[in-house]
């Protein structure tokens, strides 16, 4: 397996996202955190989830055993480790993130979120799956309320319905089931940065196996900046090719 990751500043003043992939003893995590934009310490919540993550999973004895429990938990006690981190303020400005999580293991992928932060599953230069935001505007869609035409200029296009941090109650999140793998698919977590500006079209060329993961990874960043440009957000990913070939990060 190969991994690579990214995160692009864009046309903002911050970097608020934070990506990180952790590999032990031939399971990997993929890990992608967005810092809310308009609460306080965006930047420092979306490092608090990483670490917390990051150190669940370096507890485990892979392959984990209960990979969607994994999720759960570590998903779980990330919201805790943001929510404390601001309690002292007013709800409505307390520091918030979006979260997105990837286990692959043995030939399987193990998936969860919270909020606007996606994982991709890519395969034969193809969308095979991704996950669906937690977001009004995915509602309205959902409904048919309105068409996948009118999201990009909806007034509430940015209004994320759940979220790590804020109230101390645990966020809903979704966690998908096992998903077998197999040769050359690509597994990818990001920030909306990322996708919100291109189609899957797009995104689907990160499966494109005439380049390294890298390249493919940096140009599918570069795109998504010069596209949502002079107000590209931050750009961030973390994506693993599957192969039974040795992990190398």
């Amino acid at each position: 397996m190969k991994t690579s990751l990214i995160s692009l500043l864009g046309d903002r003043q911050d970097n608020q996202d934070r990506v990180s992939v952790v590999e032990k003893d031939g399971a990997v995590l993929l890990i992608a955190v967005d810092g809310m934009g308009g609460h306080a310490d965006g930047e420092r919540a979306a490092e608090l989830a990483v670490e917390v993550i990051e150190a669940a999973f370096l507890k485990e004895s892979p392959p984990v055993f209960d990979p969607q429990g994994f999720l759960h938990l570590a998903i779980g006690r990330a919201h805790t480790a943001v929510v404390d981190f601001s309690a002292d303020l007013d709800i409505e400005t307390r520091a918030r993130a979006t979260c997105a999580l990837c286990l692959v293991q043995d030939d399987s992928a193990y998936w969860g979120h919270v909020g606007d932060s996606r994982v991709y599953h890519l395969r034969n230069r193809a969308v095979h799956e991704h996950t669906r935001d937690h977001s009004h505007i995915e509602v309205l869609l959902h409904e048919g309320s309105i068409t996948r035409d009118e999201l990009a200029n909806h007034p509430m296009r940015n209004y994320v319905e759940r979220c790590l941090g804020g109230d101390a109650e645990l966020p809903r999140m979704s966690i998908s089931a096992r998903k077998q793998l197999i040769e050359g698919d690509v597994m990818l977590v990001c920030s909306d940065g990322l996708w919100a500006p291109i189609g899957n079209d797009l995104i689907a060329s990160l499966s494109n196996a005439a380049a390294s993961i890298d390249k493919n990874l940096a140009t599918l960043a570069e795109s998504a900046t010069r596209s949502a440009a002079p107000h590209s957000d931050n750009t961030s990913a973390a994506a693993l090719l599957f192969s039974r070939d040795e992990i190398m990060n």
